[in-house]
């Protein structure tokens, strides 16, 4: 399991070509012209179509953020309104994910739009809030070089989407996942509750003092990183596999969602280290 958009869709699981095909597939093969691989015909799936679409979205993304960040900043509706972009955003990622024939190009393009200009909004309210001015600035490099440094230990063979490492995610995700949740109560409900709640509470570890939110950040950091290994090979499984054309959108969904992630939380520790400088 990584990102559940590619954890959905059948051609990134596993290679077709390895498993016994069937009498279909193997007319369908022998019928192909010469040098066409894999049982699917028409257009493939490739690297440059995924990095193409993937580079689009992010594009998108990062345009709105800073169309998101600069009318957060003046306006308070503009503020609110990116509020509910970040709902419209959710519920687009949930539709796109499920789509078990690939996520429709127009909602990955209208997700980029929403999200981009919730995340402008977010970073401008935390950079304000906890006087932290070019957090997200910082958070957009850390995620850059994040992303990198994964994809090159990724093509370097040395990280491997390995079982052992799926498990070690799913444990991890679930687990944060309900860390969210109770945080989420802990806000609503409790008096005390502040900042980012329970990640703003303080913790002393071999005599330094410091904010939950930074370990539990950085958790969260090494888990978004496994998840990205994990959508490395899940692409790669669907372009070796020769999975259709159209499927380079969803590969490219589920890659932005894992680098929002890791943006997000790159974003809250940067203001909790330095809020309190």
């Amino acid at each position: 399991m990584a990102s559940p958009v590619f954890s959905n869709t059948q051609q990134f699981k596993a290679d077709p070509l390895l498993a016994q095909p069937s009498a279909a597939d193997l007319e369908q093969q022998y019928q192909a012209p010469a040098g066409t691989p894999g049982y699917v015909s028409g257009e493939r799936m490739s690297y440059s179509g995924v990095i193409g679409k993937s580079a689009g979205v992010g594009l998108v993304t990062i345009v709105m953020g800073a169309v998101g960040y600069v009318m957060a900043g003046q306006s308070a509706a503009a503020y609110m309104l990116a509020m509910g972009s970040g709902l419209v955003a959710f519920v687009i990622a949930m539709i796109a994910t499920f789509q078990r024939k690939g996520a429709n190009p127009a909602l990955v393009l209208l997700y980029g739009v929403a999200q981009g200009f919730f995340l402008g909004a977010i970073t401008v309210g935390i950079e304000t809030s906890f006087d932290v001015p070019g957090a997200g600035l910082q958070a957009l490099v850390a995620t850059a070089i994040t992303f990198l440094v994964c994809l090159a230990l990724f093509r370097s063979g040395k990280v491997r989407y390995t079982s052992k490492l799926r498990k070690v995610f799913l444990i991890g995700a679930v687990s944060y996942l309900v860390f969210g949740l109770v945080n989420l109560g802990y806000l609503i409900f409790s008096d005390n509750a502040q900042g980012f709640g329970l990640y703003s509470n303080e913790i002393t570890i071999g005599g330094f003092t410091f904010p939950l939110g930074i370990l539990i950040g950085a958790v969260a950091i090494l888990l978004a990183c496994i998840s990205l290994i994990g959508d490395f090979d899940f692409i790669e499984n669907g372009v070796k596999s020769g999975a259709p054309k159209a499927l380079e959108w969803t590969a490219a969904f589920g890659l932005i969602v894992t680098l929002v992630w890791l943006y997000i939380e790159f974003l809250r520790i940067i203001a909790l280290l330095f809020s309190n400088r």
